[in-house]
């Protein structure tokens, strides 16, 4: 999911729709496959397709070129920041950051749990996970792959002595 300034756009399997956040109704819809992950570069939407990284052009809904997805595909999640996309590998428990223009593989995180989606929010990585019937959001060192904050699905907070800017705004919580 990603969001271009004007409508929020995401995946729904066969099309790549967008959708008024004001008012919650679908104003777009685009024929591009769209299994997982979408990212808003400013300019293009980029689109998780298996084993490669589609760049839309969303006035004209047409796939103006392709990079191949890192590790041959299993990708679960994308954001754009620093100029680069970020890919979330499920099965792989990674995230990897991505040059666009040449599609080479520039940093790889690890994460200890399976990586159902990666975000970037106020100039901050996160990730969510699942794993064992547990979810969790994580803020991670986007330079380390340090995890730096926990939210899990009860909302109770772990981590390190950081205020969390990302989501709904936290408080400091306790260091583990």
């Amino acid at each position: 999911m990603t969001f271009d300034g004007q409508r929020v756009w995401f995946g729904r399997g066969e099309a790549l729709a967008a959708f008024d956040p004001a008012s919650g109704e679908i104003v777009r819809e685009l024929d591009v496959p769209a299994p997982a992950g979408t990212a808003f570069d400013g300019r293009y939407l980029w689109q998780i397709d298996g084993d490669r990284i589609q760049k839309v052009d969303p006035g004209s809904g047409r796939v103006v070129g392709t990079i191949p997805a890192p590790a041959g595909g299993g990708s679960s999640g994308l954001a754009w920041a620093e100029g680069t996309l970020w890919v979330g590998a499920y099965r792989a428990r990674k995230i990897h950051q991505i040059d666009t223009s040449t599609g080479a593989l520039l940093r790889t995180l690890e994460s200890d749990r399976f990586v159902t989606g990666v975000a970037w929010v106020n100039n901050e990585l996160g990730h969510g996970t699942d794993e064992d019937e547990q979810s969790d959001i994580r803020r991670i060192d986007p330079e380390s792959g340090r995890r730096e904050a926990v939210t899990n699905e009860r909302g109770s907070e772990e981590g390190l002595a950081h205020t969390m800017s990302w989501g709904r705004h936290h408080d400091t919580y306790d260091a583990t």
